[in-house]
């Protein structure tokens, strides 16, 4: 049986940058390290840093009367306030925020402060779209579907600039627009859709489109794991989501000749090769 796994399978730029940017803080023997909320989306690696005595912190207050450490702002990046609030503390702040997310705030504070209003496509609750959102200076939307642009009820004569969380799903990026046109609305488009995330998804959906059997290995919070799966379950019916080895309970069915394995951009190359390895063993 064949075994393939994608070639965009793991760790992206941004959440490289992230993590070894906390390691490193660990190497020189820095005390009071800490990251504003997990550095990325994958249960593994934020543990095995709170083992080495990295503190995760959700809130500013949380570093009241603390005088000497260093804070690490996650890869998904943080709120225009929080991150005042942070530089205020006087501790040394080390902002790891994904470059591809940086060049977003840019986007929507630029193209507000002109007068536009600002469309954003992803998840409301998401940490990144939450940092977005902070950086308009004026009126702000958060799209999270094709059907909620639909349902959009907005000035046809007010000019809009549509961005997108980094990691949402191309197609229904595309969908979201093309019913945004549909609907004449006057909309600048700015894709902000990560190259890494568009090869990691047409890759895993090739992929799944001629496999008897998919695996998706990423973090239970990860954003754009679930979407990976979501795109691979549409192409092939036995799509299974796993966070490591001990969650696979695989079903291989009889005369299957293809396992295709993909997994998000938070997810460590060991455990990418764990699952690789096992299923090329035992099956």
């Amino acid at each position: 049986m064949e075994v393939i796994v994608a070639e965009h399978a793991g760790f992206c730029f941004g959440v490289t940058k992230a993590v070894e940017t906390v390691y490193e803080q660990i190497e020189k023997d820095k005390k009071n390290i800490y990251t504003f909320g997990p550095i990325i989306h994958n249960e593994i690696v934020v543990g095995d840093l709170q083992k080495k005595g990295v503190r995760v912190i959700e809130d500013v207050s949380e570093l009241a009367g603390i005088t000497d450490g260093i804070v690490v702002i996650r890869s998904h990046g943080v709120t225009k306030e929080i991150h005042k609030k942070l530089m205020d503390t006087g501790l040394e702040i080390i902002d790891a925020t994904c470059p591809f997310v940086k060049r977003i705030h840019r986007i929507v504070d630029e193209e507000s402060k002109k007068g536009k209003s600002i469309i954003v496509v992803g998840s409301s609750t998401h940490p990144e779209v939450e940092g977005i959102v902070s950086y308009a200076q004026g009126p702000v939307y958060v799209v999270e579907s094709p059907k909620e642009a639909a349902d959009f009820d907005g000035d046809k004569e007010t000019e809009y600039v549509i961005v997108s969380q980094t990691t949402f799903n191309m197609n229904k990026f595309k969908e979201t627009i093309e019913i945004f046109n549909n609907n004449s609305y006057n909309i600048n488009i700015v894709n902000t859709i990560c190259n890494a995330t568009d090869e990691r998804q047409s890759e895993a959906e090739e992929i799944a489109a001629k496999a008897d059997v998919m695996i998706v290995i990423g973090g239970a919070h990860s954003s754009n794991s679930r979407k990976l799966y979501e795109i691979c379950a549409a192409r092939c019916s036995r799509t299974y989501f796993i966070q490591t080895l001990d969650d696979l309970k695989l079903e291989i069915p009889e005369g299957a000749n293809l396992v295709g394995i993909t997994a998000g951009a938070s997810t460590p190359k060991n455990i990418i090769e764990e699952v690789q390895k096992h299923v090329r063993t035992n099956f």
